[in-house]
């Protein structure tokens, strides 16, 4: 079993595409040596900026045989009346490839069938690797890809060569002008000679002598270690980005990082602006101090050592300086225009070409967010703070420093609120109502910015749903999925016990001049679209899939008390007798379901005829005053176990009486009587749902 190693080699490419080619490039490979029946073990995968290399190990030599048994023709038409082989016969051993005397006579179900046991012999697996290999490499994905030349193949940049091990000996194939074998190059600016391999163990070794660290986490360790060093020499620490790390790593073949100062007049600037023009612009690290203050140093990390790295360090503080010198001038001039005329501005900015500009959405998130302030009761104070939160929250969108530095939107008017002077609440809430930004992010820590990121993002779901701008399978162009999550995580986080259903219905409303689909039917559309959200949420959180269709079946109108019901519900499932409650309360479910609407009403004991009756009645009315003092205290667990206790009584009546009587009114008290137990279940969840 040897080592199979390919490299292929190229002109720079863009850091963030690397790691995802890398895994690509190893599932693909695997792929293909399992589809031809090549035994192998696990992969590693190596990349820089010019390479991409995968190591297979333990590849077998040869791929493994294949047997296999072809029926020909019937018995009866392969030999003739005295038992000697026709044509079709000696046809059917010409076509496996057998003598006539290795084929056998097989029973089936259809009758007697000539047989024949064909094995296919594997092929070495060197020759199938020349085969297998130029399609993996030319399978792999980039964002985007490119051609040179007046070749047909097409990568993320020029590729030069290819490198391909099996053990000591090489793969031989080609692509385009390239042929394949056992040379890669060394760093292209440093030592970008041909390097002999001699196999896929002297690899990473020979390349480290020519100031190339292939292996990815390697190079990651000791970027993080030179930049730490670095940091300490200014004085301070560097300040975490672990993405930036990753980046730096994927820009560099070997790191050579130079620590370097801005003057300090920029720091008047906030520190938002400074690591931002730093990060995204030229990838450079920012240094704070021991206090986390930020420092006016900063750390680039170059893929070359040159001569005189103080040079190198003069050459990166001109270029920040004249980023940090623009950023100076776009804050100072945003700062002499009030919020209030960047917001009159955004009438000429487009939110979406069917529903209107980002001035009209800001007015309906407003009158949006200001129904939600006044469902929490929580005073004029949070509705004002509302409201004027949701008035500027996009302002900053048409200011110099967000056209310059579109990351730092929120952010950007989050700073010029709180320097105008509006109260703190206010100014955060602006920066806190697009969260979360990605999946697993922090959550708006105010009820304000709460109140405005849920209006925000359902006055997006409900806009685009109103147009027919709906999520499918495959696209989501506006990500109203993550929108829809996070609304759900707010809700839960801050506990915000408000009408799911109402807050849709309103939203709708406001794009009745925009949509030509009736409202109800946005309203239907958009709530099963969060009800769907809602469900996953809860699977992923650790419920059974049943408790959590019991559930949101009954009701996800009030987000917090899903959670409770759906936590309340699971830990009743552990209880020994639980599978014969589920089954007496699925009973009292499927007849009220079967029984016609008209024949439920109000119970007459005087029509009891069983003292079960009676016993269920009296039980029932008690466990229902209980469960209506636990459920509007929110305890969804007492009030389970409570209905829980129900269950001898409604047992015994099963037991003792019959349920559809002869006697209409004896018929329909009864049913009346099933109808309020499950009525009184049916608050928290569809026990018909449940697995038992």
């Amino acid at each position: 079993m040897d080592t199979l190693l390919v490299e292929i080699g190229s002109e720079e490419i863009p850091a963030g595409y690397i790691q995802p080619a890398l895994q690509a490039f190893s599932e693909n490979l695997l792929q293909q040596l399992d589809k031809a029946r090549i035994e192998h073990g696990r992969t590693r995968t190596y990349g820089t900026p010019r390479r991409l290399a995968v190591a297979v190990e333990a590849v077998a030599p040869r791929q493994k045989s294949l047997s296999a048994e072809v029926v020909g023709p019937p018995a009866k038409v392969a030999f003739d009346e005295k038992g000697k082989p026709t044509v079709a016969a000696k046809k059917f051993a010409e076509k496996v490839g057998l003598s006539l005397d290795k084929l056998q006579t097989k029973q089936t179900d259809k009758g007697a069938y000539l047989v024949a046991r064909v094995t296919e012999r594997g092929q070495a697996t060197r020759r199938l690797l020349g085969e297998i290999l130029p399609g993996v490499v030319e399978s792999i994905p980039f964002p985007k890809t490119m051609r040179w030349s007046n070749f047909k193949m097409f990568f993320a940049r020029p590729a030069h060569y290819v490198l391909a091990l099996l053990g000591e000996k090489p793969v031989s194939f080609s692509m385009e002008n390239m042929k394949s074998g056992r040379y890669t190059r060394g760093h292209f600016f440093m030592d970008g000679g041909r390097i002999r391999i001699g196999s896929p163990d002297d690899y990473l070794p020979a390349l480290r002598k020519v100031r190339v660290l292939a292996d990815v986490e390697e190079r990651k360790k000791i970027v993080r270690k030179e930049v730490e060093k670095t940091a300490k020499k200014l004085g301070g620490r560097v300040l975490a980005d672990e993405e930036l790390m990753d980046i730096n790593t994927n820009l560099v073949e070997y790191p050579f990082p130079t620590g370097a100062r801005f003057d300090d007049v920029f720091l008047e600037l906030p520190e938002e602006i400074l690591i931002t023009a730093m990060r995204e612009h030229q990838k450079y690290f920012a240094v704070v101090d021991g206090k986390g203050k930020l420092m006016p140093c900063f750390i680039a990390v170059n893929n070359t050592r040159a001569r005189d790295m103080k040079l190198v360090a003069k050459g990166h503080q001109r270029v920040i300086r004249a980023r940090l010198k623009d950023a100076q001038f776009f804050y100072h001039s945003d700062l002499q225009e009030s919020s209030d005329r960047r917001v009159e501005k955004l009438k000429g900015v487009l939110f979406q070409a069917k529903l209107g500009s980002m001035h009209e959405k800001v007015l309906r998130v407003q009158n949006l967010a200001e129904r939600i302030a006044v469902k929490l009761k929580a005073g004029q104070k949070l509705k004002k703070m509302v409201s004027r939160a949701a008035y500027l929250c996009k302002a900053d969108l048409v200011s110099q420093v967000v056209g310059e530095f579109p990351k730092l939107q929120g952010v950007m008017g989050r700073i010029y609120a709180k320097v105008s002077g509006e109260a703190p609440d206010v100014a955060a809430a602006i920066e806190e109502h697009y969260r979360p930004v990605y999946s697993g992010g922090a959550l708006p820590e105010t009820t304000v910015g709460a109140v405005l990121a849920i209006s925000d993002k359902l006055d997006s779901i409900c806009g685009c749903f109103s147009v027919g701008l709906i999520p499918t399978g495959a696209s989501d162009p506006y990500a109203l999925r993550r929108q829809g999550i996070g609304i759900v995580q707010i809700m839960l986080e801050k506990r915000f016990s408000l009408s799911l259903r109402e807050l849709i219905e309103k939203s709708v409303s406001l794009f009745s001049e925009k949509s030509d689909k009736e409202p109800q039917e946005t309203v239907q559309q958009v709530a099963a679209f969060l009800r769907g959200r809602v469900t996953n949420m809860l699977i992923d959180a650790g419920h059974s899939k049943d408790v959590v269709a019991a559930v949101v079946d009954v009701s996800f109108d009030c987000i917090p008390d899903v959670w409770q019901r759906a936590a309340a519900l699971e830990n009743l499932k552990k209880a020994d007798d639980f599978e014969s409650l589920a089954t007496a309360f699925k009973r009292v479910v499927n007849i009220i379901r079967k029984a016609d609407a008209a024949d439920i009403g109000k119970v007459d004991p005087k029509l009891f005829e069983d003292p079960s009756e009676s016993k269920l009645f009296k039980t029932y009315q008690r466990v229902s005053k209980v469960v209506a003092k636990e459920l509007k205290a929110g305890d969804f667990e007492k009030a389970l176990r409570e209905i829980a206790s129900l269950r001898p009584a409604v047992d015994a009546f099963f037991e003792d009486v019959l349920v559809m009587a002869e006697d209409e009114r004896i018929r329909k008290n009864r049913l009346s009587l099933l109808g309020g137990i499950s009525e009184l279940f049916a608050t928290i969840a569809d026990f018909s749902k449940l697995a038992t």
